[in-house]
């Protein structure tokens, strides 16, 4: 698809947000126009000095013009300052404000946009896609505008001095102008392909980066090395289009500022040789600053379009983000300080791809209080009951209620601070043993979670860590084994003070020395409240008040474990005597 050469609709948008810097966002333009004014008017002054002190020899004369281009530069410079910074904090500042707001709408997505949405990709978008944004101000617009005032000023200037001689400039000026209209469009293609190769080249990193036990594991080390020089090749290729562009573009704009030059060069000297009167040296001195200064900001507007169009192309992904209305609908207006904890699901069907259903109409009741196991084969549907549960996805058909209230009706603040969920792969940030427990909510203090982590028998294990609760268990808390992953995940659940717990395969990969501290805190957490737990072990099975069996999305069988083992050729008994019996008996 091609490229539009200027987005209107996202330049206004962009604007948009300058409103709260109102009064910056003016200073910027008044440092402008007065910066093009004091650069146009060194070289009139320079033209004064030659023509009426240099010419006759006046030294007072002399002395006092070049003191008052002295004061003018130093105008010049003053305001050069304060356009430049202004320029560039007034884009630090919207950059600012584009960067939460597209956080906090990334924050409120629906899982099933993240199972479809590249981790690098939004990455990408969040942090480069939105410095690139903050060149519109610092390089791009402002610089523009500025470029432009400049050579408006000027050109006003060389007519007033000399209009046969700017007639010269102003010929070869839509030369430029039609070189440089190619040159934007060229660079604006280029762009495109750069910002897309950029994000390609992120996705991959970081997928691999995160994968590296894989890549490694699997001796995947030369292929992925080869993946990434591909992808690396196309990304060098995207620029080297943008460096030969500007090669090319660079030196024909130096050759028609060189021979306009010339040709005033020229032309005024012939008919100053010739005693022409209306050409003098003043202006030849003052022509030669005045065409630089012409044409120079008419080259760099170029080059700062281009970085306008950078940060046009990102603002459009970053945009395109911010319009996908993908949230989870948070309309409920009902709060719950406290669940009683009676849950029930009625006819839910559910599919994660349309019309592949995952879960089939079931019907289940969950009393207050209650430990309920889930069990089924992979893919039966287990971990999305809890999901749906959660309200990370919405359900096709059906109602799912908690205490007699559709879900829906609840905030999902409310729902979720009533709902504690230890999943089978834990994720910790890169942080401290505290802050990954509490997750940074002031309520929940140091002596909570040392009081919460001795009741269920963990302190000890934590207190044996250098630093204990202040230990860095880095990136995805790499320096802890899945065992001690699952058992701060479990004391993350249990501070929290839920009234609904869930255990989604939490004991499936811990050893038998983490397992029993978990079935202690299973024990202490569970009791009073109503429980979930989606296990394969044994232990967290046959204790349950009731037994949920899946199979493809529906509901087989329910009951306690005596109960289920007692139906002849039910698939509970089925599953437990080739499965449970013999995790339990190994003998066997």
């Amino acid at each position: 698809m091609k490229a539009k050469a200027f987005n209107t609709n996202v330049f206004k948008r962009i604007l948009k947000y300058t409103k709260p810097y109102r009064f910056r966002f003016n200073g910027v333009i008044l440092f402008a126009v007065s910066l093009s004014v004091f650069a146009a008017l060194r070289p009139y002054l320079l033209k004064q000095t030659v023509d009426g002190y240099l010419k006759t020899h006046d030294q007072h004369g002399l002395l006092l013009y070049i003191i008052l281009m002295a004061v003018v530069l130093l105008l010049e410079v003053g305001s050069q300052f304060y356009f430049v910074y202004w320029a560039n904090w007034l884009g630090q500042d919207i950059v600012k404000d584009i960067r939460v707001k597209l956080f906090r709408h990334m924050l409120s997505f629906r899982m099933k946009y993240y199972d479809n949405a590249p981790v690098g990709q939004l990455v990408t978008r969040t942090v480069s896609d939105i410095e690139q944004i903050a060149k519109i101000f610092s390089q791009g617009l402002f610089m523009i505008i500025s470029d432009l005032l400049k050579m408006i000023v000027v050109l006003g200037f060389m007519f007033y001095m000399n209009w046969k001689l700017t007639w010269i400039v102003v010929v070869a000026m839509p030369i430029l102008v039609y070189v440089t209209r190619i040159f934007q469009r060229k660079m604006q293609l280029a762009f495109e392909e750069v910002r897309t190769q950029v994000a390609n080249m992120n996705t991959f990193v970081q997928e691999r980066v995160t994968g590296m036990k894989i890549v490694q594991l699997f001796n995947r080390e030369t292929i992925e090395a080869q993946k990434f020089s591909e992808i690396n090749r196309k990304h060098n290729r995207a620029w080297i289009k943008t460096i030969l562009y500007n090669s090319i573009f660079f030196p024909i704009a130096d050759i028609i500022s060189s021979l306009a030059l010339g040709f005033v060069v020229l032309y005024g000297g012939i008919r100053i040789l010739n005693g022409d009167a209306f050409t003098t040296y003043g202006d030849l001195f003052s022509y030669t600053m005045f065409i630089s200064m012409l044409f120079n900001p008419l080259r760099q507007i170029a080059d700062k379009f281009n970085e306008m169009q950078m940060g046009m192309i990102s603002a459009n992904r970053v945009f395109d983000i911010l319009d996908t209305d993908d949230q989870i609908q948070d309309t409920g207006t009902l709060e719950a300080p406290l669940f009683e904890g009676n849950i029930e699901f009625r006819g839910v069907h559910f599919s994660y791809i349309d019309n592949e259903e995952v879960i089939k109409g079931i019907d289940l009741d969950i009393r207050a209080g209650q430990t309920v196991a889930v069990v089924g084969a992979t893919g039966a549907g287990k971990s999305t009951i809890i999901n749906l549960l959660n309200r990370f996805y919405e359900i096709s058909k059906g109602t799912i209620c908690i205490d007699g209230r559709n879900i829906n009706d609840y905030s999902l603040s409310s729902i979720r601070k009533q709902i504690a969920v230890v999943l089978q792969d834990v994720f910790l940030f890169a942080d401290t043993i505290l802050n990954n427990i509490t997750l940074n909510n002031p309520d929940i203090s140091r002596e909570a979670v040392i009081a919460a982590a001795k009741k269920i028998g963990i302190h000890e294990f934590i207190m044996s860590l250098p630093e204990n609760y202040d230990y860095n268990v880095k990136e995805r808390g790499v320096m802890l084994s899945s065992g001690q992953r699952q058992l701060i995940a479990f004391l993350r659940a249990y501070v929290s003070n839920p009234s609904i717990l869930i255990l989604d395969e939490a004991t499936s990969s811990i050893d038998t020395y983490s397992e029993e501290l978990i079935q202690r805190a299973t024990q202490t957490i569970t009791k009073g409240r109503t429980s979930i737990v989606i296990a394969h072990r044994l232990a967290t099975i046959v204790n349950a008040d009731k037994i949920v069996v899946m199979d493809k999305g529906l509901i087989v069988e329910q009951g306690s474990h005596i109960e289920l083992l007692g139906r002849a050729d039910g698939y509970y008994r089925n599953l437990y005597y080739s499965q449970f019996l013999v995790a339990d008996n190994p003998k066997i």
